[in-house]
């Protein structure tokens, strides 16, 4: 493959920084936008020398197209990805794979049967803190995690509707589960309560919830999430083994080893990660390049939807195997 042309469906925020990222990247080229807002498509395909299209089913017309990034909210998932499957494109798709598990649940299976490569926006997973971390936890067993998203409402109309957003648990504290999953194991039964609030719609997202996590290495986790503050207070993760310390945050990694401190930066690169490595996915049709791939994604949104129903019922859940 020569140069690899992409198309973006979803020119909010994400899928414009995607963009910026492929502009970046040698032999790749986006060619073509879509958007449910016509004009946001318009201007960031000007942005970027491509094609605005209608809707998606015109931009998977488009000639030649060899992968696709689906930057779309948690309600607008199932039917596009299915699209693109039907189209026998690769494509990335964002955080979280769906507001519910059952849509998730079925894109996986035909991902699997059309034997795409594909990745999700799981980037902290590219993190240098992360990769450093996996180092340092080699052969030290985690028995104790903490994760804490302590943030606002985002400034988008759908986040606060649970139906549409699939609430924080699922929509933004994904990225704690994922790091969770990778460096300590496998939740396997999760419990969460959310604050009682009388007074507040139950069809909003919970406005705090506390959660334990029961891993099957033996490890024990907890994990907090609010939106209720007026800016992001904490994103991070701390995992705790024997001499060994390790709190993952959104900007570096720190790391106390046997009495000895780390602090490692990310600096962005690990948005970049996702793209660049994907392209290279895609060009050579070697899946092992992506980290987070649909298949694997789907582990962490099937622990985040078991929070989610466990917060709902009151009740603890045994995360789907």
């Amino acid at each position: 493959m020569d140069g690899l042309r992409a198309g973006l469906v979803g020119a909010g925020g994400v899928g414009a920084r995607h963009a910026q990222v492929l502009a970046g990247l040698e032999g790749v080229s986006l060619v073509a936008v879509t958007d449910t807002d016509a004009g946001r498509a318009r201007a960031l395909a000007d942005e970027h020398g491509a094609t605005a299209y209608p809707d998606l089913d015109a931009l998977l017309a488009a000639p030649g197209l060899d992968a696709v990034w689906l930057c779309l909210p948690p309600f607008a998932h199932g039917d596009a990805e299915r699209a693109v499957v039907a189209a026998g494109l690769p494509f990335l798709v964002e955080k979280p794979l769906a507001a519910d598990l059952a849509t998730a649940e079925a894109v996986a299976a035909e991902v699997a049967a059309a034997g795409l490569v594909t990745a999700t926006g799981y980037h902290w997973r590219g993190m240098p803190g992360v990769e450093r971390a996996r180092e340092a936890l080699d052969g030290t067993p985690v028995r104790l995690a903490h994760g804490a998203w302590l943030d606002k409402v985002p400034p988008v109309a759908w986040w606060p509707r649970r139906d549409l957003s699939g609430g924080q648990l699922v929509e933004q504290a994904t990225h704690l589960l994922d790091v969770l999953r990778l460096l300590a194991g496998e939740p396997v039964r999760v419990s969460a309560h959310a604050a009682a609030l009388p007074d507040r719609d139950p069809a909003l997202v919970d406005a705090a919830t506390a959660a334990t996590l029961v891993l099957d290495g033996g490890a024990v986790a907890t994990l907090v999430a609010t939106s209720l503050l007026d800016r992001k207070h904490a994103a991070s993760l701390t995992l705790v083994g024997e001499r060994t310390l390790v709190e993952v945050g959104e900007l570096e990694t720190r790391l106390e080893v046997d009495g000895r401190s780390e602090r490692v930066p990310d600096d962005g690169v690990s948005k970049q990660r996702v793209d660049a490595e994907f392209c290279a996915a895609v060009r050579t049709g070697d899946p092992s390049l992506v980290r987070v791939p649909y298949a694997e994604a789907l582990r962490t949104h099937r622990v985040g939807w078991a929070l989610a129903e466990s917060a709902r019922t009151g009740a603890p859940v045994e995360v789907p195997r």
